[in-house]
């Protein structure tokens, strides 16, 4: 059974995130957080007319180990879009755990880079919104960050892939954000506009993601324990920092 790619991407957002604040550290879930998500799933479900679909999305979930159940303020954040959109209104990049220990220089903003994301979004077709979220989760718009194991920049590129974007200067803004953004194309394209694979595969790299068996948001909710669980967070804080942008 199909389901609209709207609302699983949003019960990843929700499911994924609660049990993370958006620095990445653990929270506890209450009974009470539960309850929230399991109204808004069955709400989902009494009027969609994707029951099975989305029970199994989000039996698929709660049973990985590295998620919990919703918390009351990611409900909240998510509560809009979630009724919006059921009722019609080798790694590439530096996986999570690692940025977490990058060096810091001097950092900038989202709006300090927003002709450079727009520009990159244009012409590569990819919404700027993706674009800050997934610098926000890389790099926290630091365009000097540098991982221990060597990944660069803003969008956090390792020099093998950079170089293979055409990046010679991945602390330039310019050529970073360039390039980050056409791989993230690339693996858009490659996952046919499916944002939780392309996304696990800028992480864990597309190698790592079809060995998994993943090609589809259904995918990656059905076969998540497959994939390490710093990509599974990585995916999740990705789309919860999207959702500021939106």
């Amino acid at each position: 059974m199909s389901i609209d790619p709207r609302v699983l991407k949003t019960l990843l957002q929700l499911q994924l995130t609660s049990n993370l604040d958006m620095s990445g550290n653990s929270t506890t879930a209450t009974s009470g957080d539960s309850d929230v998500f399991g109204a808004l799933l069955q709400q989902m479900m009494s009027g969609s007319g994707n029951s099975t679909g989305l029970s199994a999305v989000a039996d698929a979930l709660s049973n990985s180990g590295a998620v919990d159940s919703g918390s009351s303020s990611s409900a909240a954040m998510f509560l809009q879009p979630l009724v919006a959109a059921s009722y019609g209104s080798a790694a590439q990049v530096q996986p999570a755990t690692e940025t977490a220990n990058m060096t810091q220089v001097s950092g900038g903003s989202n709006s300090d880079y927003d002709t450079l994301i727009n520009e990159a979004g244009a012409k590569y077709g990819v919404s700027p919104t993706l674009i800050k979220a997934v610098i926000q989760t890389e790099s926290s718009f630091n365009p000097n960050a540098e991982s221990h194991a060597g990944a660069k920049g803003l969008m956090q590129l390792m020099d093998g892939t950079a170089s293979g974007l055409g990046v010679t200067d991945s602390f330039d803004p310019k050529q970073n954000i360039e390039g980050g953004t056409k791989f993230l194309s690339y693996l858009l394209e490659k996952y046919n506009g499916n944002e939780a694979a392309a996304l696990a595969a800028y992480n864990a790299g597309p190698g790592r993601v079809d060995r998994a068996g993943i090609k589809t948001n259904e995918d990656f909710a059905e076969k998540i324990s497959n994939l390490p669980k710093e990509t599974q967070k990585y995916v999740g804080k990705v789309l919860s920092a999207q959702s500021q942008y939106v």
